[in-house]
């Protein structure tokens, strides 16, 4: 089963990716240049040296029937084309999100909701971020009740693997139709 992984620039995709994978990711980053000031808004990320310029992909095995194939979506609206691509075929995307910058998730939320695309979003807990409650975070990014809200640490392979397990249980028990099995 194919998940992709969008949200914000500096958000802690490839973190998440590399943290659930169990083989080695792919990652296909670029040193951050010049080139990006003043288009990668780096305020919040201050010592981000690096940024995703293609896709990072992972693997986990759930189970003998189940195979996770991760991938991650690059931060900025300039690649809303590989976005499409990405999302395309997955059986949901996790959106994760910065409460530094919410506005940071909208254009991820935005094309999801264009393209009819099942999502849920995890906050990333950040050691300096502010924490608000779930219903004020709903209304700032606009979510449905359907839509799974959830946390995670995306440097912590435990806390990804349970944020997994979480996105699948809501999708099984909001979908009763749905099964993971191909």
């Amino acid at each position: 089963m194919k998940i992709a992984v969008a949200g914000g620039f500096g958000v802690g995709k490839t973190t998440f990716v590399g943290a659930v994978s169990e083989v080695q990711p792919l990652r296909m980053e670029e040193t951050i240049t010049q080139a990006s000031a003043g288009v990668d808004d780096l305020r919040q990320t201050p010592g981000k040296t690096h940024t995703t310029v293609g896709i990072d992909f992972g693997r986990l095995h759930v189970s003998d029937d189940l195979v996770l194939y991760v991938f991650g979506t690059p931060g900025q609206i300039r690649f809303r084309a590989m976005w499409e691509d990405l999302v395309e075929g997955s059986l949901v995307v996790l959106v994760l999100v910065d409460t530094r910058n919410l506005e940071a998730s909208h254009d991820a939320l935005g094309l999801l909701d264009e393209l009819g695309v099942p999502y849920a979003v995890a906050i990333n807990r950040f050691d300096d971020a502010p924490t608000y409650p779930d219903d004020e975070i709903r209304q700032a990014l606009a979510l449905e009740d359907h839509v799974l809200l959830t946390t995670c640490d995306a440097r912590d392979r435990i806390s990804g693997v349970h944020t997994l397990i979480s996105v699948f249980a809501h999708l099984t028990s909001h979908h009763a139709h749905w099964s993971p099995t191909p």
